[in-house]
């Protein structure tokens, strides 16, 4: 079947340019993100102190790996040669969490009767995107 070009072209990734801000990610995290999907929502939108403090006692392995990019974030903005020069972290907000799943590791599990069952061992792509407050 020939489909015609509706000149409308999907893209499969976002224009990384477009995004104003600060940003940090950890690829391939050694988590299934719908363990690191809840400990994001309860960050973003906050401020990115703030987002520490609130990470820094959850019980949960997501929270680490969140804290971890959240901070990597924060010392990106404090780069002098950032291409925006250095801001001031107190009013850096939480603008953007994404938590993507990534490749799977997939294991087989013997079963009954000569059967095997897929184990998937899920990863994440965890990005964070930092914004002075005063841009929204």
């Amino acid at each position: 079947h020939i489909m015609a070009n509706t000149g409308q072209q999907k893209t499969k990734r976002k224009n990384r340019k477009a995004e104003s801000g600060y940003s940090a990610s950890h690829r391939y995290a050694r988590i299934a993100p719908r363990k690191v999907r809840p400990v994001a929502d309860m960050v973003r939108g906050k401020f990115a102190i703030e987002a520490l403090e609130i990470l820094q006692y959850q019980p949960q392995r997501g929270a680490k790996m969140l804290y971890k990019v959240i901070e990597s974030a924060l010392n990106n903005a404090q780069n002098p040669d950032q291409p925006g020069g250095a801001a001031r972290t107190a009013n850096l907000r939480v603008t953007n969490v994404q938590v993507d799943g990534a490749p799977m590791f997939k294991r087989l599990r013997p079963r009954a009767r000569g059967m095997a069952f897929m184990i998937k061992k899920r990863l994440s792509h965890i990005n964070v995107t930092l914004a002075e407050a005063s841009d929204e």
